[in-house]
């Protein structure tokens, strides 16, 4: 069962990077803005001079990661397809909301313990982890920017994990995934703007991200995509307050007066 002549399937495959790129690009077209400085978490020239890898370089290392991403999609729709090519059918609306609520735990607990371990283990972080952390500045197309390793175990596995565990079809993968890649963009945006209903709904946000980017907050706030709750439970939550500072506002962390 599909949309048109393309099945739930490939359209969960491929969606969510459409909307990676998509949603990103609108940042990229925010970026251009100059009236948005003002709500820039770090100034341009911050970005200019803390990032030590190119726009380009990104580029390729976020579509070599998709690469994998749409692999493993791909054989674990093939392995669990139902070979009669009549596609499941959708369950009630509450389930789905369920369904939605428990792949978003699956996928926070799967990410906080794994992102966490990359951070302990100094061999992980120095070989695999740190790529991401050169963008010291995080802007919305370098989300997805991982060691390739990262991204296989981190988002692919703990995006199929929770897909598996929930139980959702394939065609409720479809918007699960596609919002779970919005949120992931929105957190590492850069920007901190008002009437951003992510920004407001949740926690976990590009502020509460950007503290974990930064030197001080690299034992901090280890927590992904969603919610906060791992690291309130485990000791690892650095709380923020949002402050004006030339050319911008600015992620202070209340932990650290």
């Amino acid at each position: 069962m599909g949309i048109g002549a393309v099945s739930d399937e490939l359209l969960g495959t491929f969606v969510p990077i459409a909307v990676y790129w998509l949603y990103s690009g609108l940042y990229v077209a925010l970026d251009g803005v100059g009236r948005l400085d003002g709500y820039r978490l770090h100034t341009r020239e911050e970005a200019a001079t803390k990032n030590v890898v190119s726009k380009a370089a990104v580029v390729r290392g976020v579509l070599l990661q998709q690469v994998f991403q749409v692999a493993v999609s791909l054989t674990l729709f093939a392995v669990i397809g139902d070979e009669s090519g009549i596609g499941q059918k959708q369950p009630p609306a509450l389930v789905i909301v369920l369904q939605f609520i428990t792949a978003m735990v699956v996928m926070d607990t799967w990410q906080y313990f794994m992102h966490r371990y990359m951070h302990i283990n100094k061999f992980l972080y120095k070989h695999i982890h740190s790529k991401h952390h050169t963008l010291v500045v995080p802007y919305s197309f370098g989300a997805l920017y991982n060691h390739p390793l990262e991204g296989l175990i981190l988002d692919t596995i703990g995006g199929a994990l929770s897909f598996l565990v929930s139980g959702m079809t394939p065609r409720t993968s479809i918007f699960f995934f596609s919002f779970a890649t919005i949120k992931t963009v929105d957190d590492h945006c850069g920007l901190w703007l008002p009437g951003n209903i992510l920004q407001a709904l949740f926690s976990n946000n590009s502020a509460y991200h950007d503290i974990h980017h930064q030197l001080y907050g690299n034992k901090y706030n280890f927590s992904q995509p969603f919610f906060v709750m791992w690291d309130k439970i485990l000791g690892t939550y650095m709380p923020y307050s949002i402050e004006q500072q030339k050319g911008g506002v600015k992620s202070k962390p209340a932990k650290l007066d």
